[in-house]
């Protein structure tokens, strides 16, 4: 990352402190856009690599703030599929494009609003969470997390239908997302993709993310459930517009 090139670093600090926001809890929808804004100002291979360990960062203040509002039985379900996932996406990473991930999940998200909004699946309100349904969305959550760090919108479809408390929310997204990251340092390191390079511009992005995590935890504390949800799903839907439109683009 250019030290004298403000459009570098303006796009570098956005990218990041959007994500600590997401990861913090509000709006989760918002870790959308880390790589893909990095990928402005860099190769997405680095951007991938770059913004793990700012993610394993902002982890480590999610777990401090909400390490008593975790909902464990929904991470007994989602961490064995997402372990599996991240298994697939290293051994399948040299043969996957990005456009191709960003087409699969802009898709799928966007039938996730569609039925929230219609909604198809009123039915199965109240009911407790699917093992086979979590452990099937955990595990694209995983793929798509090692792939491009998109892991939320498979992540956001198992959960955001069970209408948790938002710090409640919040609190179990930190924990399934810092094992996931966590997990992801052995591939990325034998991929190359956590150089001396890449570590040295995480490391300029850490302070910013640190910031947006402190924001984020001060606000979902704060914000009405139905405003919260509200944002969660409109959100979503703007960004899985910009995913399948990058992903058609890489087509053309």
């Amino acid at each position: 990352m250019s030290a004298i090139d403000p459009t570098v670093i303006f796009i570098s600090f956005l990218a990041v402190f959007l994500v600590a926001l997401s990861k913090s809890g509000l709006v989760g929808s918002l870790s959308f856009v880390g790589v893909p804004l990095l990928s402005i100002v860099m190769p997405v291979t680095q951007a991938v690599g770059v913004m793990l360990p700012v993610l394993l960062a902002m982890d480590a203040i999610g777990l401090i703030a909400y390490r008593r509002e975790i909902h464990w039985p929904n991470l007994k379900i989602l961490l064995p599929g997402a372990i599996t996932g991240i298994i697939i996406g290293w051994m399948f990473f040299a043969f996957i494009s990005e456009g191709m991930v960003r087409l699969m999940v802009g898709t799928v998200t966007i039938l996730f609003c569609l039925d929230e909004w219609l909604p198809l699946r009123k039915t199965l309100s109240g009911l407790p969470p699917s093992k086979p349904w979590g452990w099937f969305w955990g595990s694209i959550a995983g793929f798509t997390s090692f792939v491009s760090h998109t892991g939320g919108p498979p992540y956001q479809i198992f959960m955001l239908p069970q209408r948790l408390k938002p710090t409640l929310y919040s609190g179990t997204t930190v924990i399934f997302f810092a094992v996931v990251n966590s997990t992801k340092l052995v591939p990325y390191a034998f991929l190359g993709q956590l150089s001396v390079s890449n570590l040295t511009i995480s490391a300029t992005l850490i302070p910013v993310a640190i910031l947006g995590m402190l924001l984020g935890v001060y606000l979902v504390r704060r914000i009405s459930t139905e405003l919260f949800y509200k944002m969660a799903y409109v959100l979503a839907f703007i960004l899985a517009l910009k995913l399948i439109y990058d992903g058609a683009q890489s087509f053309l």
